[in-house]
């Protein structure tokens, strides 16, 4: 995900789905290129770069 793109989800209404390595996340603060996220499931939260991130139907299947 690029912070171009990022920018857009953040400030859209509908819910997107993000994803950090195959695990559902909400995005709580950006800083730069940095995102603190939290994971859906409830496992914590950690700071990744938004190049990391990334939307379900980015590749949807052919």
């Amino acid at each position: 995900m690029n912070e171009q793109r990022l920018t857009e989800v953040l400030r859209n209404r509908h819910l997107h789905e993000v994803y950090y390595n195959d695990r559902p996340v909400w995005i709580q603060e950006v800083k730069g290129n940095v995102a603190t996220i939290g994971f859906v499931d409830g496992s914590g939260e950690k700071n990744v770069f938004i190049e990391d991130l990334y939307e379900d139907d980015l590749y949807p299947d052919d």
